[in-house]
């Protein structure tokens, strides 16, 4: 794990201990920290402790405790670490923890922290609304095929204080959400990569302008004589990037609608896969890939589950897993790069229209909408196609396979979140997988 001696004999309350959570409170103790740690859930408070006494044979002493933060006394603590699912413009924590003058912080700041302490590396920061997962996979990808060690991290893969530090010269590559840069305050990237701003997670914003804001951060941390990657295609994001305009040569705009020769990039398909690559391929340059791992890189990258995954053909029909696509704006690529599409959404809506989607209809044949926002999009959508409610997902594969002839293409893109019907967009996305194959 990646520890830091200057956490030795500090406090720190950690609020949350899923993964990046149960992480952080190894890193903290097995850097000589003392730890508060809080969970509402019994069972992850118990994983923890059968976790830490594994720990506790390589440590001279571990200096655990568990308590609620709002009902201690957080005085003299160095920080409050929390999950970056705790909305602080609504949690308690917040309010206790500015009283307390605590910094409450994740555990990406931490790493931060802990990088003076760590062999020279660099790091790669990816933000945006959409496509921020294939383009952090992307660019990792393409590090790996240079020789180079790298570690994924962030909001994708393992807990970055989880993984073993790299070797002299390696690169982490972090998917940093809004929430997660909320969180942190010294991560100055050598790279940091922004792909696009559109409205989002507005329940923890102060509206648009607070959601975007955060989004600038990862450049107000930053170095001026450090690499910024901005795609400038849409107005927030082009307003960050005309404020970094004096950083010169080290400012790279990536435009809208450049054309590309996609064709040797199986898994990068679609005009939005063309910008994530674009922004891949200008964070490379500036991490001075050489031009054949780039070249390589974008041949053999496999793409991310659940993010335009093709998942089965039957009956010559394609079926595409895309149910990473939790609002109208995610979904709109994935409408833009097929034909003849059997569409499945629906959910728990983020907003109360597709426009962002509109463009592409004459791309779908049908719809077929579930959860509960489906009675509202067949409202949505029933001038514009043939849509049937159908309720469950199951219902809706049933109905498009009766539908779909050879040539077709079943896309689950649901255009919004999954917690109505499953667990998350996860748990969606391996549901429709098995139906698909229960079909062929």
């Amino acid at each position: 794990m990646i520890t830091n001696p200057d956490w030795r004999g500090q406090r720190y309350a950690v609020l949350g201990l899923a993964r990046s959570g149960a992480a952080t409170v190894r890193a903290l103790l097995a850097s000589g920290a003392e730890v508060v740690a809080w969970d509402s859930k019994t069972q992850a408070r118990e994983a923890l402790v059968d976790e830490v006494q594994t720990l506790s044979h390589t440590l001279d002493t571990v200096m655990l405790s568990f308590a609620d933060p709002l009902e201690i006394d957080l005085t003299g603590f160095a920080g409050i670490v929390v999950s970056p699912g705790v909305p602080l413009n609504r949690h308690p924590i917040a309010a206790k923890a500015q009283a307390a003058g605590v910094p409450i912080i994740g555990d990406i700041e931490l790493f931060a922290q802990a990088r003076a302490h760590l062999p020279p590396h660099r790091v790669v920061g990816v933000t945006g609304t959409n496509g921020k997962s294939t383009t952090t996979a992307l660019i990792h990808h393409i590090v790996v095929a240079d020789g180079i060690p790298a570690r994924l991290g962030g909001n994708i893969g393992l807990p970055i204080l989880g993984e073993e530090p790299l070797p002299a010269g390696g690169i982490y590559v972090l998917e940093l959400s809004s929430y997660q840069i909320d969180l942190t305050q010294s991560l100055d990237c050598d790279v940091a990569v922004l792909l696009n701003i559109t409205p989002d997670h507005l329940d923890r914003y102060d509206g648009f302008a607070g959601y975007a804001a955060s989004k600038a951060r990862l450049f107000a941390m930053q170095s001026a004589a450090h690499d910024a990657v901005i795609g400038i295609g849409d107005a927030a994001s082009a307003a960050i990037a005309r404020s970094l305009s004096a950083r010169g040569e080290h400012l790279h705009k990536i435009a809208p609608g450049v054309c590309m020769d996609q064709s040797r990039w199986p898994s990068l398909q679609g005009p939005h896969n063309a910008q994530n690559a674009l922004a891949a391929i200008a964070a490379c340059h500036a991490l001075d890939i050489r031009e054949v791992a780039i070249d390589d890189g974008l041949e053999t990258f496999r793409g991310l589950p659940h993010r335009m995954e093709r998942v089965g053909t039957v009956d010559g029909v394609a079926y595409v897993n895309d149910s990473k696509a939790t609002n109208p704006d995610s979904t709109a690529p994935a409408l833009a790069a097929f034909d003849r599409i059997h569409w499945i959404l629906g959910g728990q809506a983020k907003t109360h229209d597709l426009d962002a989607c509109r463009p592409s209809f004459g791309h779908v044949r049908a719809a077929y909408t579930i959860g509960e926002a489906g009675p509202m999009l067949r409202d949505l959508l029933s001038a514009e196609m043939p849509v049937a409610d159908c309720g469950t997902l199951a219902e809706a594969v049933h109905a498009a396979r009766a539908a779909a002839v050879a040539g077709d293409t079943v896309l689950l893109s649901p255009a919004c979140a999954s917690f109505d019907q499953f667990r998350d967009y996860e748990d969606r996305g391996d549901t429709f997988r098995g139906l698909v194959e229960a079909l062929a």
